[in-house]
């Protein structure tokens, strides 16, 4: 019975730790943090150069979700604030709730995840504005393992995937993601 039940809980958290694998170099908390100068000024911009910043707090947005996802599941504490940074509803509660999953089941997760984002759609006019991402994620070395032995729970492997992300600019300024889902049918 147990078995079954981390088998299930595993299965959940592959689903969102797919989508939330870490390999975050900044941590985006000044592009994620601060709307553009212009706009603070109420200054008009050059799109393109709306758009590039756009870009950038939005990837910056999604590292930051990684590597806060990637320590809240190491430390099994889905209260982590740090995940509150970089994610909104209704991704932050699907995280959330499959790092408490985890730690109900006795489990957390160790290692790395290889993560190469890319920007595949920009939407400034829309309300709200919205980036996004693309992304390749390599979760072979990213292990769902027993908290007291850490031997690995059988069926929570992983692979590489396609996986999507949306980051949201929020009325403060800030860029959120907000939805992610791993395409486990989709190899990459």
């Amino acid at each position: 019975m147990r078995g079954r039940q981390l088998r299930r809980a595993a299965i959940c958290l592959l689903a969102v730790v797919a989508a939330v694998p870490a390999t975050a170099c900044a941590s985006g908390r000044d592009a994620v943090e601060r709307p553009t100068a212009a706009r603070e000024e109420g200054q008009q911009t050059d799109p393109e150069v709306e758009r590039q910043a756009a870009e950038k707090a939005a990837l910056d947005a999604y590292s930051g979700y990684l590597a806060a996802s990637r320590t809240a599941s190491g430390r099994s504490d889905p209260r982590a604030p740090e995940l509150s940074r970089f994610l909104a509803d209704p991704l932050l509660t699907r995280v959330r709730l499959s790092i408490h999953e985890a730690k109900e089941h006795g489990a957390m997760r160790t290692g790395t995840v290889k993560s190469d984002p890319t920007v595949t759609a920009v939407s400034l006019d829309a309300t709200p504005a919205t980036v996004d991402i693309q992304d390749c994620l390599d979760t072979t070395a990213y292990r769902l393992v027993y908290a007291k032995d850490k031997r690995v729970v059988p069926g929570s492997g992983g692979g590489k995937h396609l996986s999507t992300a949306t980051a949201t600019r929020y009325p403060d300024g800030r860029w959120l993601i907000n939805s992610g889902t791993t395409h486990r049918d989709q190899p990459c």
